[in-house]
């Protein structure tokens, strides 16, 4: 089944600390959602959701009821509730056979929201769909079999096992190389690489990789 969309853009109420870089990169969006209170986000960027879901309990009545007029399609949840808003997002997005997800502003202080947000990453359903997680500093996505990174040398990148040890991991490009290695969960071996070039390739054979793509160039010494 081809792609029904390209690529479906979900904001979500989490922080959004570079938002200009993130509107610079949204031109090849074809579907916007707002999940809740990411609509604050969607708004000084003048974006128009073509979907607005939630329990809606981050968004006044206020910055809502234009949205009503302009019968925008609106979809709201109890409070209470077994799913997150972003989880109930994505499945809506899913629904639409996207290609690509992109979801912005799903990490933030509450650690709680964060590492949930994180974990849908390995959701089945998202195995074939590229997924990133982006707030315009960083990009954290879900490598299953292999990535290619795209970035400036210097950059940082972090590669943390989930569920399990991760087998098999073989990096190009990168300062610190692996080669045919295990990366543990309970150890930190993977964080704190950093890009040589403009490119590097991860590929891992057995387990799944979280990658933390730092997308600002720093010098902090690895540690």
């Amino acid at each position: 089944m081809s792609p029904k969309y390209q690529k479906i853009v979900l904001f979500a109420n989490g922080e959004l600390p570079e938002p200009k870089a993130i509107a610079q990169k949204l031109g090849d969006a074809d579907f916007l959602i707002a999940v809740d209170g990411g609509l604050n986000h969607m708004i000084p960027l003048n974006l128009e959701p073509d979907l607005i879901i939630g329990d809606l309990d981050s968004i006044d009545e206020a910055t809502l009821q234009p949205y009503r007029e302009k019968k925008t399609k609106i979809q709201k949840f109890p409070t209470d509730k077994d799913q997150n808003d972003l989880e109930l997002a994505i499945q809506a997005a899913l629904e639409m056979n996207p290609k690509t997800i992109w979801i912005v502003a799903a990490l933030g202080n509450r650690i709680d929201q964060t590492l949930a947000n994180i974990f849908l990453l390995t959701r089945d359903e998202l195995r074939c769909i590229d997924t990133h997680l982006v707030d315009g500093k960083r990009d954290v996505f879900l490598i299953r079999e292999q990535a290619l990174l795209s970035g400036e040398p210097g950059q940082l990148i972090s590669l943390v096992p989930i569920n399990g040890s991760a087998e098999g991991i073989t990096t190009k490009g990168l300062k610190y190389p692996l080669n045919n290695e295990t990366l543990y969960p309970d150890q930190t071996r993977g964080i704190s690489n950093r890009l040589t070039g403009t490119d590097a390739t991860i590929t891992v054979e057995k387990g799944s990789l979280l990658c933390i793509h730092e997308t600002t160039t720093k010098n902090e010494k690895r540690g």
